[in-house]
């Protein structure tokens, strides 16, 4: 017998973009009448928002719709995201799948749910999917459902970019915007529900435009939000940031200063071969100014590992600029072949063994490059956005140029914003006091 109010979980799989859907889904399905439970929790219900990005995650996937059903055999499992766009055939075919729901549906899935009372799994899955995928400015219903102090707030969808190697435009379509209006709806919504961060995410977002209105319009307007505290700008790309943008940044008391710019390769013959569209001069020289125009930025990065054609010196060329270049993390991650990309023709794969020596050689300048980044700041009096304890106790929370930051303290400071001294560092977490003058120092 089912229990009086049904329940669901749901669970994403690959990028911020992904976890915004999500959290909007979640929201509708309470509202619906379902109890939201965590993942591994026996569960009516699993909507399961996927990543195509790489083929671990098409894997994860699979793995975790049997996951569910060992301890949930009766749960309708709903499967949506970039793999139910890319791999729909492959999906009908896996057992205990009873929809899925490509991208043009994806943000109406519960209405093709059946109801609550009436939650079976069907003797067939149920495809709802289309090759075409609308090009027009959007809007999103309901509010994203969080429970962190920070939420993210989707302002963009699709890209044009055609890199290489990125099976992205096949799974989202062609670059959009969301409304304005709705932007600064939900915006609301989420400030009244208490959170003061909101990271902004999409696939392009710096190509958002709505009308004449740019990004850092977009910024602007959301700064006049009554509670918000602070604006981050998740990843985008480096020849889509304007010089107005960063002037901007280094001026605002809410937009933070922390920028993630994916460099890929530190080698032009493999950054052309990536369709990518700058030389690594131009890249150094974005970095340059952005470093020079916005003082204390947090800057981060993407690279691939792997490639095909990358050589010794072509790996040799893109560790020495991840190395020069000011960046205090690097997310690393390696090449996978993509059905329908440009890079799944090319020959001159690297053997796998090479591509986790050099994944873990990247790793490593990106552990020390952080811990020399917190170490600089060891002294200084930041803010804080405190999230929640660690396992040791301490209260976590994070810098607007993203450091990561413990301190210990008997008060609550969940959601607190608050003035700390940094006192020390170490791997992946700086460590702090409540600054003198802070009322509860």
């Amino acid at each position: 017998m089912r229990q009086l109010s049904p329940r669901a979980t749901l669970h994403t799989i690959g990028c911020r973009l992904n976890q915004a859907e999500t959290a909007l889904l979640a929201d509708r399905l309470k509202r619906d009448g379902y109890t939201l439970v965590e993942f591994g929790h026996p569960t009516d219900l699993l909507v399961l928002n996927t990543c195509s990005v790489t083929v671990g995650a098409e894997s994860d996937c699979r793995h975790l719709v049997r996951r569910t059903l060992r301890h949930s055999p009766h749960a309708f499992v709903a499967v949506t995201g970039c793999y139910a766009q890319t791999g729909a055939e492959a999906l009908r075919r896996v057992p205990g799948i009873d929809l899925i729901v490509g991208t043009q549906y994806k943000m109406h899935l519960p209405d093709y749910l059946p109801t609550p009372a009436t939650l079976q799994k069907p003797a067939e899955p149920q495809v709802l999917h289309a090759r075409s995928i609308d090009r027009e400015d959007f809007v999103l219903p309901g509010t994203g459902d969080y429970e962190a102090t920070r939420a993210n707030l989707k302002i963009q969808d699709g890209c044009n970019f055609m890199c290489s190697f990125c099976i992205i435009p096949f799974a989202r379509g062609h670059e959009r915007s969301r409304r304005l209006d709705d932007i600064l709806r939900e915006a609301q919504a989420l400030v009244a529900r208490g959170h003061q961060e909101l990271v902004l995410t999409g696939v392009n977002i710096g190509q958002f435009h709505q009308g004449t209105h740019s990004l850092l319009d977009l910024i602007q307007q959301l700064e006049q939000v009554a509670g918000v505290e602070r604006i981050r700008i998740s990843s985008i790309e480096p020849t889509t940031i304007p010089m107005e943008l960063l002037d901007y940044m280094a001026t605002s008391s809410k937009l933070c200063r922390y920028l993630h710019v994916p460099l890929q390769s530190g080698d032009d013959r493999i950054l052309k071969a990536m369709n990518r569209r700058y030389t690594v001069r131009e890249y150094v020289s974005f970095i340059e100014q952005a470093v020079r125009s916005v003082p204390d930025l947090g800057l981060g990065t993407d690279v691939m590992v792997g490639f095909p054609g990358e050589g010794e010196q072509e790996f040799a060329n893109t560790l020495a600029l991840a190395s020069d270049l000011p960046f205090f993390y690097c997310h690393v991650f390696s090449f996978s072949k993509r059905p329908s990309t440009a890079a799944a023709r090319m020959r001159n794969t690297v053997h796998s063994a090479e591509v986790k020596a050099r994944s873990r050689t990247l790793s490593e300048l990106s552990r020390a490059k952080r811990l020399a980044f917190y170490q600089k700041h060891i002294g200084r009096r930041v803010k804080v956005l405190f999230e929640s304890r660690d396992v040791t106790g301490r209260w976590t929370g994070l810098t607007g140029n993203y450091i990561r930051v413990a301190v210990s303290a008997p008060e609550d400071l969940s959601n607190c914003l608050r003035d700390v001294t940094i006192t020390g560092a170490m791997d992946g977490l700086a460590l702090g006091h409540l600054a003198k003058g802070d009322p509860l120092s």
